[in-house]
């Protein structure tokens, strides 16, 4: 109750500080959706009177995503898939709504979609959380992990702060987390079509020579 009642008083006091330690959260394998998160800051940079500046907002949730994925990469690098795998069937595992088909399901999406699943992984609903731990355990070089967690995880959080801003005009706030989290899911899959596509365009091209 303490945890969730200290996450609850950083929702309702959102700054670049909570911003971060609330994306490290949501990626790591505590489960926590973005979208109680970047949209709201967003709704609040685009007060006149904000201290919040929508970029900062946007930079700052991106680099709470990349430090909780660190965590997950380097879980899963040094401690393994046995290990892993009991921890996701163990109480405390299912306390964070972890389980052992979970794991599973982002392992399988890494290992049919490689490295660039890191990317994609972090635009998909039911994966982003996750897909630091199958990266980890196919021991990805570090740096390659870094660069699509920063893509994948910038251009979510890109697209739910444009969401959060522009609602800011249209919708009074006590209906912002329904609308958003209405229309999430379709706006994750539109954005990973697009990314296919223009990856796929790539390689025809002969980039990946």
């Amino acid at each position: 109750m303490e945890s969730v009642a200290f996450i609850q008083w950083c929702l309702d006091h959102l700054n670049y500080w909570t911003i971060t330690l609330l994306m490290a959260i949501e990626s790591s394998f505590i489960p926590f959706p973005s979208e109680v998160v970047v949209p709201p800051a967003a709704y609040k940079a685009a007060g006149a009177a904000s201290e919040l500046n929508v970029v900062l907002v946007v930079l700052f949730a991106s680099l709470g995503a990349i430090l909780g994925s660190l965590i997950n990469y380097a879980i899963a690098f040094f401690l393994g898939r046995p290990i892993i795998y009991k921890f996701a069937n163990s109480r405390i595992g299912h306390m964070c709504l972890l389980d052992e088909e979970k794991v599973k399901t982002a392992e399988n999406y890494f290992n049919r979609h490689g490295a660039v699943a890191t990317f994609t992984g972090r635009l998909i609903p039911a994966v982003r959380q996750l897909i630091s731990l199958p990266a980890g355990l196919a021991r990805m070089g570090l740096g390659k992990f870094v660069l699509f967690t920063v893509l994948g995880a910038g251009i979510w959080n890109t697209v739910l702060a444009t969401l959060g801003y522009y609602l800011a005009s249209v919708l009074p706030e006590d209906q912002l987390m329904e609308t958003v989290t209405r229309y999430s899911h379709e706006i994750s899959y539109g954005i990973v079509g697009v990314v296919v596509l223009v990856i796929g365009f790539l390689v025809y091209k002969g980039w990946g020579k």
